[in-house]
């Protein structure tokens, strides 16, 4: 909606706050949101994430974000060096700090490396089964292909889909 806060910038300097706040030109606000974070969102993707959750607007899901949130400035310096000083810090809708302590996700799913998991005993069947079919005799004749699924992205999906399929019920 028009005038909701999106984000902050609170400096040393009262004079220099400043509040953003939504236009209120929705192009799809009925849309299931869901935004994946980790350790390395920071910045603007955190500053996103914020005002997503504080707004109800859709979930956060994965890991707590890096918590940087700092308005900074590089000043070059005579010598060719440069000064980067941090001018002001960024705050969520509803008034969190996110610098050092970041976002946490409404729902924390750790990201596990493909090639982690270990496949089930069902998996393991399945693909000898395969192997049998196709006529594979060795099985190290078949190069061993790693896992290459992304479970957060997965879990966003599914969450997206239940999002949609509660939606469909609630307006009946």
């Amino acid at each position: 909606p028009k005038d909701k806060v999106v984000v902050s910038l609170k400096s040393r300097n009262a004079g220099q706050n400043m509040i953003f706040k939504s236009s209120g030109k929705l192009v799809h606000p009925d849309y299931p949101l869901v935004v994946v974070v980790n350790e390395g969102s920071a910045s603007a993707s955190e500053i996103v994430a914020g005002a997503i959750q504080d707004n109800k607007r859709g979930i956060v899901l994965g890991q707590k974000t890096f918590g940087k949130a700092s308005v900074q400035s590089v000043i070059p310096m005579k010598d060719g060096s440069a000064l980067r000083l941090t001018s002001a810090l960024y705050y969520t809708p509803s008034g969190k700090l996110i610098r050092n302590q970041g976002i946490s996700p409404d729902v924390l799913i750790e990201r596990e490396e493909p090639g982690a998991r270990k496949k089930t005993e069902s998996e393991e069947i399945f693909e000898k089964v395969e192997k049998n079919r196709k006529g594979v005799v060795k099985e190290e004749a078949v190069p061993d292909k790693k896992d290459e699924r992304d479970n957060q992205l997965e879990m966003a999906v599914n969450l997206i889909k239940a999002m949609r399929i509660y939606r469909s019920k609630e307006l009946k």
